[in-house]
């Protein structure tokens, strides 16, 4: 467990990274956005089972965090588009590397997990 504490407090931004990229929301975000620029309601339809308290929070944290930008267009009700920052692009490729690892390994995951779940059993 130490040795983990240490890795994880080896650069001092590493843990808060981590934090960040590994919330699901982020991730769906950060994905849907790099398609293209969304409005609220395209981003809170497409990622589905998400409250609206939630995603707005994770876009404020996003936007704080200068990985989105926020537009506002004065129509009423206002329009309001998300789209990713040039900052917000540089997770693209490392979240896509990860999300295709998981179609190409996760089922060796699921392996494990039935292997070790059926030799607890016994």
């Amino acid at each position: 467990m130490a040795q983990s504490h240490k890795i994880l407090n080896s650069h001092p931004y590493l843990r808060q990274t981590l934090e960040l990229v590994s919330d699901k929301w982020v991730t769906a975000i950060i994905y849907l956005l790099s398609k293209g620029t969304k409005r609220y309601g395209e981003l809170h339809r497409e990622i589905g089972n998400v409250s609206q308290r939630m995603l707005t929070r994770t876009l404020r944290d996003l936007e704080r965090d200068g990985l989105v930008k926020r537009k506002v267009y004065p129509t009423n009700p206002p329009t309001v588009e998300y789209s990713l920052t040039s900052l917000g692009e540089t997770l693209v490729e490392p979240l896509q590397l990860l999300c295709q690892w998981s179609i190409n390994h996760f089922h060796e995951v699921e392996t494990a997990r039935e292997s070790k779940n059926n030799h607890t059993n016994r």
